[in-house]
């Protein structure tokens, strides 16, 4: 039996709509701002797949990923195919100039892991880190952004 925990966080970024789907979907730059997040690998011979690999304190988790449904500007969806259970999507608003990026993680624990863990602890632990990451990805796309409309 398993549990399946899902978490969205949503941030505002200082940057067109196109910026920020051009940075999320270049997979293999994850790392730069999701903390837990230390490769990604699109794999060669399809590009729906890629190969992750997440740690988090010390605990190591990798997984198969296909990208399940692709709308450019607007959504990105995926779902683990092999290794750590989890899916998830990334969608994209547009205002104007600006732009909000929502994302959504679920992820699949054994029951016996999520009662042992307590489900609000890891709950909060995730939750935490994504909001950690958004920011970070904030902060990532607003620098791209102002150095192309004011290069040097």
């Amino acid at each position: 039996m398993s549990d399946w925990l899902e978490h969205s966080v949503l941030v505002e970024v200082n940057a067109p709509v196109e910026l920020s789907w051009e940075l999320w979907s270049d997979l293999e730059q994850m790392p730069r701002w999701m903390k837990w997040i230390e490769s990604v690998t699109v794999l060669e011979d399809d590009a729906e797949l890629s190969r992750w690999k997440l740690d988090a304190g010390g605990f190591e988790f990798t997984w198969l990923s296909r990208i399940t449904k692709l709308v450019e500007h607007q959504l990105i969806q995926w779902e683990a195919v092999d290794g750590l259970p989890n899916r998830g999507g990334i969608r994209f608003y547009d205002h104007q100039d600006k732009s909000a990026v929502k994302l959504t993680v679920a992820y699949s624990i054994p029951s016996f892991l999520g009662k042992l863990m307590d489900n609000l602890f890891l709950g909060r632990l995730v939750e935490g880190t994504l909001k950690a990451d958004l920011k970070r990805f904030q902060q990532y796309a607003n620098k791209i952004q102002q150095e192309r409309s004011h290069p040097q």
